[in-house]
Parts: structure tokens; sequence; C-alpha cells
């Protein structure tokens, strides 16, 4: 949307500045894209006198002028029919650069004759498209700027031009006597007021108009009056200017009349050659096969729905978007139909989008136009016409009738203060929407607001409270720190599980390794190797065919990354992540886990040969440290049978039960590690954060440390097992032993083969007792030694060594 400084003016009085103005349309949300100082491309150029003009010795139609300067007297040839002795022109010196012509002058010989500059013609300079001769000034005095002259006495020629975005919502400000409005509200001038006064018709309207019933509900009213006798040129010059200056090409003073509107008052209107005309005019909708020669030059095929104005020929206009070539206005045009429509903006966009046009005049219904300024906007152009091509209006004919918009809405003055964030009176809240068109009455502190007919887009109490914001000015917020709720330390904003997620993220990063962020969704293959892929949870629309399912573990996503760095010829990697994996597709159907990967050695290789492949202690060290910083409880039971993408015989389940599984550490599958292209082994773990439980005390303090006064006992173990038999098994059964006394067991020893036999192993233990209230008798420590003995020959089947 453009429009000119002086144009503005027309519809607001103000003295307020061009940065002003342009800062407060940017602040009341028409942001300012742009701002063409016209008078800068003017700024070189001056003001001459033509001291003598004479005939050039070798051509002739070039003149050799002598001319007076503020550098003094200096020659330039020139070919233009005007140039004389005694006239007052506008001069560029060598150096300037004239922008009509994309030139920058420089002191050259024409036919022989030097010439020092050029007098410059008004298309030269882009003030019109004028070049029958060089410029003429009534005025001036040579030396002066010629962009002072022109501010003096031709102000539009230099006139800014302001461009702003105009958001869909705000239809009412692509006409500059919205923009007015908004500024006046704002308090940058007063809105001058627009109420244009009937013209009386002087005979009836020979062209009738028609709505078909079924077309009433997209095109419910149409208007028009004949005007004879009018003479169609040339528009004068402050219109041409105007609509030049906001970048559309002068056509003739009917065709620019009606341009004129589109843009001052957000008002298309069209006019049809009466005489190239036969019958009335109907307004319905197309049957489908029809054609249009339109005002671009092209025919459109039209089909079923779209809307029409045809004449007893067929089609000729497509309503609210763009006029037909057949009843276009030339210059032998002396009668025409001037109409005035409304039509639904919906199915405007549906006709301009299925045609593939675009317009000013849909650009507009499509987003609103007023409907109750149908018949004004008539009158106020049938006025421009009669005075700037004379002519004779006839009576006013219509079709249907405007929509009805009325409606009010509450608006609680108080709320608004609470939700904008500033003291706004109630006085001052009805002023502002007085201001902007709205009737606003009321008592206590509520108002009920009218809303005016062209603003469409306000439809309830919260607009209402953005246009009071917006108008107030939200630049004039002051921050104010929100209050406690609570006197003191605040609590904390992160919930416990939110904090165990940080804390598993945090150490897992201490640990070494490399956090990752993976999509969410894989591919179906990947999917299936962790138990995944099932149609419950494929995307209905994915975004590529590698990501068509949620993942059910985050270790495909560190595999697919392990790959591409090996790819690149990373070969050892610490990689891990913090996110959700999803067990079904409904909602809450997800669970967070924490997962890591280690693939390749320990470290860089060195002289001393501590360099070594990682195994599954590595990742066990790292996984039990990860827990205890999550909170899990000291003592857990490892077990097997996890799922199939672990070595079956290289993983444990950290877990405080068959049922309660806290995480799966070990080595993956080779089968997994190439189906996901990865050079193994790898060793992983996966976490299940919400399956860790809180701690049952609140409070950050540790408890008291319990020191024993009393000196521990140790006793040794060796028993005989069959070689199957997992450690676990009798480190288990001798901590049951006596679970008062007995508070480590640990393997300290593993003896297979030799004279134990084929298939035979023995495993040592070393079992330390503490007591609390007494020092240990011979016969209790025997006795103790004898439940461990008796449990672990239970538990495994094995016997006591010799």
């Amino acid at each position: 949307m453009k429009f000119t400084l002086s144009w503005l003016k027309e519809h607001l009085e103000t003295e307020a500045t061009l940065d002003a103005i342009t800062e407060a349309l940017t602040d009341l949300g028409l942001e300012v894209e742009g701002v063409e100082d016209r008078a800068a491309r003017l700024a070189p150029f001056t003001i001459a006198r033509i001291q003598s003009a004479e005939q050039h010795p070798d051509a002739d139609r070039l003149r050799v002028c002598m001319v007076e300067t503020d550098e003094g007297v200096k020659q330039i040839v020139c070919g233009a029919p005007n140039a004389r002795a005694g006239i007052t022109v506008v001069l560029a010196k060598p150096g300037d650069y004239v922008p009509g012509i994309d030139t920058t002058l420089a002191v050259g010989k024409i036919r022989g004759v030097e010439s020092h500059g050029m007098m410059a013609s008004e298309r030269e300079l882009e003030l019109s498209d004028e070049h029958g001769g060089i410029i003429e000034l009534p005025s001036g005095a040579v030396g002066e700027k010629f962009t002072d002259w022109l501010a003096a006495n031709d102000p539009a020629k230099v006139d800014p031009v302001i461009e702003i975005a105009i958001t869909p919502n705000r239809q009412d400000a692509l006409g500059i006597h919205g923009v007015a409005r908004d500024l006046a509200a704002r308090g940058l001038g007063r809105l001058k007021p627009h109420d244009p006064q009937p013209v009386a018709g002087s005979f009836p309207c020979p062209v009738s108009v028609t709505i078909d019933t079924d077309t009433l509900d997209v095109a419910p009213h149409f208007a028009g009056r004949v005007i004879r006798g009018v003479k169609n040129g040339p528009s004068p010059a402050w219109l041409q200017d105007r609509l030049r200056a906001i970048g559309l090409r002068p056509i003739s003073a009917l065709v620019d009349v009606t341009n004129f509107f589109t843009y001052d008052m957000n008002r298309p209107l069209h006019v049809f050659d009466v005489d190239k005309m036969q019958g009335g005019l109907r307004v319905h909708r197309a049957k489908g096969g029809e054609a249009l020669l339109a005002l671009d030059g092209k025919s459109y095929a039209l089909r079923a729905g779209h809307t029409l104005i045809s004449d007893d020929r067929g089609a000729e206009s497509l309503a609210g978007i763009m006029g037909g070539e057949d009843t276009s206005c030339t210059e032998d045009t002396v009668t025409v139909f001037l109409e005035s429509a409304y039509w639904d903006p919906i199915h405007t966009a549906f006709t301009g989008r299925d045609l593939k046009i675009h317009s000013d005049a849909r650009y507009r219904f499509e987003r609103g136009v007023d409907p109750e300024y149908t018949l004004p906007g008539l009158e106020a152009a049938t006025r421009m016409i009669l005075d700037l091509c004379g002519g004779e209006a006839s009576e006013l004919v219509e079709a249907g009738a405007a929509p009805k918009t009325a409606r009010s809405y509450s608006l609680d003055t108080k709320r608004v203060i609470s939700l904008v964030g500033m003291d706004i009176p109630k006085a001052e809240q009805a002023r502002i929407l007085t201001s902007l068109g709205f009737s606003a009455t009321g008592s206590g502190d509520t108002l009920e607001v009218w809303v005016p007919s062209w603003r469409r887009d306000v439809q309830g109490e919260a607009d209402l409270v953005e246009e009071v914001a917006r108008i107030s000015s939200l630049t004039k917020l002051e921050p104010k720190p929100l209050p406690r709720a609570t006197a003191g330390v605040p609590k904390p904003v992160l919930t416990p599980a939110q904090s165990r997620e940080r804390i598993g993220r945090r150490t897992a990063a201490a640990l070494g390794y490399n956090e990752c962020v993976t999509y969410s969704f894989i591919d179906r293959a990947a999917a299936q190797l962790f138990g995944g892929g099932t149609d419950d949870v494929m995307l209905e629309n994915p975004i590529s065919a590698d990501l068509s399912h949620m993942r059910p573990d985050l270790l495909p996503g560190l595999l697919r990354a392990a790959a591409r760095n090996q790819a690149r010829g990373m070969m050892d990697l610490a990689l891990c992540e913090v996110g959700h994996a999803f067990h079904g597709g409904e909602p809450g159907e997800q669970h967070l886990q924490v997962a890591g990967l280690l693939i390749g050695q320990t470290g860089p290789r060195d002289p001393h040969g501590t360099r070594r492949a990682v195994d599954v202690f590595d990742i066990k060290a790292d996984v039990e440290a990860i827990l205890a910083a999550m909170g899990a409880p000291t003592k857990m039971q490892t077990l097997r049978g996890a799922p199939g993408w672990w070595h079956p015989g290289r993983h444990g389940i950290l877990c405080l039960g068959p049922q309660k599984r806290l995480a799966v550490f070990g080595e993956l599958h080779p089968k997994v590690l190439k189906a996901m292209d990865v050079k193994g082994p790898a060793m992983a773990f996966t976490i299940f954060a919400e399956e860790i439980p809180m701690p049952k005390a609140t409070g950050a303090s540790r408890g008291a440390v319990e020191m024993a006064e009393y000196q521990a006992v140790e006793r040794d173990f060796a028993f005989v097992v069959e070689a199957d038999v997992e450690a676990a098994v009798l480190v288990n059964a001798a901590a049951g032993a006596d679970k008062a006394l007995i508070t480590d067991v640990r393997v300290f020893d593993e003896f297979i083969g030799g004279s134990l036999g084929e298939g035979r192993k023995s495993i040592a233990l070393s079992v330390r007792l503490q007591p609390r209230d007494r020092t240990l008798t011979e016969e209790e420590i025997e006795a103790v030694a004898a439940k461990v003995v008796d449990k672990v020959t239970k538990a495994s089947g094995g016997t006591l060594r010799g």
C-alpha cells in the first residue's frame, strides 16, 4: 500500500513531521516498509536561463545555446524545439546522473560543437511522460535548486512516497482515509470529514441492473448510474502525479478516477462504455464455458460458479476482480455506466485464485471493503467525474441492499487495564474507540461498543482490547517484576522428574559423552529391529520415507549418528541422548529414556599400551554412575533376559525386582549393527528414567553418618559349581544368609578346569560381617558361615571347596 505525504494530508490535518508519521504508523501495526524520497534524485539539478540560441552550423534540428548558470555562462547544444532565448530551464551539469535516460553526463561534442551539460525535459527527470521539449519554468533564480523550486511551486512532484505493509485483518487501512483515521486517533492530527453529498439525477437511468436470486449470497448489493456527455481525455496533472507516485500508470480521466477511489477510500469502482453495451446489466453465476476478454488483454474461460456482470450480449466483467475489454472506456467514450457494488470476500478470492488473476480490486474485495460505503462512494466518484469530464448524471439504480453488519460487544475497562498492563482510564478507552469510528457508551466499568461497518475484523471483546492497546502504544508499557506468590525463597520451578532428567543429561556429559538430538521418527526397518515398526506408531504424513514411524527406543538414532561418523573416519565414539521413546500411538504411550553408546577404543594411542577396546564393564560403570546421580537405590539386582537387540551373553538388566527394570546395559547384537551399518562391537545402555523411584525424604539434607563401633569380620569361601552357573547366584545367596550382619559380598577369584574337571569351576567369595551392638564371638561367626554355605549350596547346587 503506497501513498504520498500530501495525499495523506488531504485526509489528515497535521503538523507532524514525516519521521513522526512513519514511526507512528509502524507502532500502530501498519509497518512502514519504505519511504521513497523523490527529491533525492532531483537534488543535483539547478535552474538556469538561456541567453541566446543560435542554429547549429551542421544540424538543422540542433541549437547552440549560451546558458546562464551558477558557474557562469556555459555552451550547451540542445535539440528541443522550444529552446530559445529568455526562458528559464532546468540544468544538468557534467557529472550529474539523469534518471530518465539512465546516463551520467560528461562534456562532449555534438556535430563538432562542444556541449557542457543539458537542459532536461520532464520525462528525462521522470516527472511525467512529457518529452516534446525542455522544461520551461515560469519563475526561478539562476543557481536555485530545482528541488527547492518544486517544493514551493509544485510540491506533489517531490512528495515523499510512504509504503506500508497491510496485515489481512486491517482491510480498512487499504484506503488512505483509513490510515489517516488511525493517525488521528493516535493524536497526530485531526481527521478531515468525508461526507459526499448526493448528486441529483437529471434523468432516469437507461441501464437496468438485476441480481439473480441464487447470486444474492455472493453479490448482495449492486448499484450504478449513467453519466452522459462526458469528455474522456487525460486526467489533470494533480491526479496523474498521485497515481504515478504510487506506481500506477495514468490512462484516462474516467479510469484514473476509479483508480483514485480504490486507493483513496478503499472503494473499487468500474466504468462501462454504455454505447458498447447491449441492454441492462445482470449479476449472475457463470454456467461454465463462457469466455471473457479482460482488460489485461487475456481471455479467460469461466467455470460454473464464477460471478459475472453480463449484458444481453454476454459476460462483460468479472465481479470484483476485473472488467472486460469489450465495454472498456476510450477517448471516444461519451456515455458511461459507473458501477459500485459489494462482493462477498470469500467468493471473490475463490474466483480470483481459480483464474489466477491479481488486481487491486480483487485484493481489496477479498479482504472486505466497507459495505455501507457502496452508495456514498458512487456519489463521490460521480461528482469527480462531472468535475473532470463534464456531462450529466442520471438517477441511481440499484439491486439488492448492503449486508447488515451492525453488532456490539461489552468491554470491561478494568480487564483492558489488566490485560494490556497500562493504566488507561475508561474515558481514554472510550475516546480511542470513538476516534476509530466505534460508538462507545456505558456506565460503571463497562462500555457497550458498536463496531463500524468498515471493521469486519473486529469480532469480540479481545479485538476491542487490541484496538485500545494499539492506539495507546505498547511502547509506553513499563516492565514490572511479577509479585511473588509467597514470601521467602521461591519454590523450584522444575518438577522432580524434570530435575532428574537434567541430572541424567549433565552426568552423561560429565562422563565424556557427546549429546545428540535425533528425530523422534525413524524408518520401519530400524524400528522393527528394536521392537517397533507397527501400524499404530506409523505417521500418516511423514516428511520422508525414512522417517515413517515413531521411535521405540533412542538407540536407533544414536546408531545412525555413529554410522555417519564412522563413514567420515571418526571411529571412537561416545554418544548419548535424552528423550522420549514411544510404545504406542495414543497420547501418553511414551516413556523417557537416557541412552548412551560407546564404540571404539578407550583413548588415543600411547607408548604405555593403556589403549584398549571398550567393553561391557566400561558401559556398566557409566550407567551405574548416571543412575546414582539420578537417585536410584544403591543396591540393585543384575538379571538377564533383555530384548533381542542385546547380545544374549553380554548384557545385564539393572532392576529392583523382575518387574521393576531401571536400565539395560551391555553389548549390542552383531546383527543389529550390521543392519544399521555400524562397525562394532558397540556397547550401550538405556535408562528408563521414569522407573527410578522417587526418594522418600523430600529434604535436601542427608541423614547422619552411622559409624560402626565394632570391628568388622571377613570370611572367604570357595565353591565348586557347574561352569554355566552365574557368579551373581552365589553372591545373592550369600548376601541373604544374614541380612543384619552381612554388609558386603564380593567375588575375588575364579578358577576353571584343571583338577576340578571338565565343565566345572571354582568361585571364591569374600563375605564381610559388621556387628552393631557387640563384638562377635567365634561361635556366632561360625554360625553365620554355616548359613552362607547352606544358602549358596542350595542356590547354586555346588559344594564347598576343600
